[in-house]
């Protein structure tokens, strides 16, 4: 049976939002502005991007908030039915979870290649696949399991492709490349612990995703604007020190390049909300289905980027990546929780009722 149309609509918000998100994350990281000091240069400020972003999360409560008033019936739409009474600290780990993701992965990032990042990013998916097992007790069957080692080989023939017919030039040394990619794995492993994490505490509670996501937005923005006050002062070392002061996270620097050129401000715009609308709909499919669901669906968003990016001249066109990406949808087909519309946690019914309950 095909997806319902909630989670359809649910699938689609997350690929599309996914996609446009990475996309404008990259445009700003390529655009030119003059910082504090006068001297115009690339945008690169990985930890005030990712504090925008928790700000971008934190907008969802607001959102919550406004549908809540304006509802007649708040028991009944789908954006603010469900628990809305409980321990909000219970959403703190969650947020730590994504904060130290993201960090991991962004100093990573500096050691090797965003490259490397395509390559193990499939892991992921059998992360979430093991930790659901132990930590959830669920039982995953054979055909799944073959979906998900799909998706990650799918990835690892993308990546591989990219390191073969790397530039020469390309240089960081055998330490540096395999440091950076210890620590994108290990920012893998913790994002499967945030998904795992928020499918048991969603599903248990019945938290309003909308409520869920806000709540997770301002602890990390909260966090993260400590953490941006304290690497202000910290000396940073040479891959990481690229501001006018040579400290790891130099905010101010990046706010004034961000005032001094119109796309680079629509760039993170476009970043902070499409990461709202991201995160509701992976939040919702966590809690409609499961959190390899959600990792499964997000894999899609890769083959989007690529198409953008060969077309803009950002990457290389190689036909391996074909191959790769042929193998990753097959990944998806065989994981036939993606093509089927199970009775595991609703029927179609409420799916109906829930696309219908959008009507404010």
């Amino acid at each position: 049976m095909a997806f319902c149309q909630y989670q359809l609509l649910l699938a689609v918000l997350l690929v599309g939002t996914g996609s446009l998100n990475t996309l404008c994350t990259n445009c700003a990281n390529q655009m030119m502005s003059k910082g504090s000091d006068g001297v115009e240069r690339l945008f690169d400020h990985p930890f005030l991007q990712a504090a925008a972003m928790f700000g971008g999360e934190a907008l969802c409560l607001l959102a919550f908030k406004v549908v809540y008033v304006l509802s007649r019936n708040s028991e009944l739409n789908v954006l603010t039915k469900g628990n809305r009474n409980f321990n909000r600290i219970i959403l703190l780990p969650a947020a730590m979870f994504d904060l130290f993701s993201t960090a991991v992965m962004y100093i990573g990032l500096t050691y090797t290649y965003p490259r490397s990042l395509l390559m193990f990013r499939g892991s992921v998916v059998l992360f979430v696949g093991v930790l659901s097992t132990v930590f959830l007790h669920k039982h995953i069957l054979l055909k799944e399991w073959h979906g998900m080692a799909h998706v990650m080989v799918g990835f690892m023939i993308v990546g591989v492709t990219d390191v073969i017919f790397a530039s020469s030039k390309d240089h960081k040394g055998q330490n540096s490349l395999l440091t950076g990619d210890m620590l994108i794995i290990i920012s893998q492993v913790i994002a499967a612990c945030q998904m795992v994490y928020e499918e048991k505490f969603l599903s248990d509670l019945d938290i309003p995703p909308l409520q869920a996501v806000g709540w997770e937005g301002i602890f990390g923005f909260f966090m993260l604007s400590i953490l941006l006050f304290i690497f202000y002062w910290v000396p940073a070392p040479h891959l990481l020190g690229h501001g006018p002061n040579g400290t790891i996270g130099d905010a101010i620097d990046g706010l004034v390049q961000i005032g001094n050129n119109h796309l680079l401000l629509c760039a993170v715009l476009g970043s902070v909300i499409s990461v709202a609308l991201f995160s509701f709909a992976g939040i919702s499919i966590t809690k409609k289905r499961s959190a390899t669901h959600r990792m499964v669906l997000d894999s899609i968003r890769t083959i989007v980027i690529w198409i953008v990016s060969v077309s803009v001249k950002w990457q290389e066109f190689y036909s391996l990546h074909i191959v790769g990406f042929a193998v990753l949808v097959l990944g998806m087909c065989k994981y036939n929780g993606l093509l089927t519309c199970n009775d595991r946690t609703y029927d179609d019914e409420d799916d109906d009722d829930d696309l219908s309950d959008l009507n404010i």
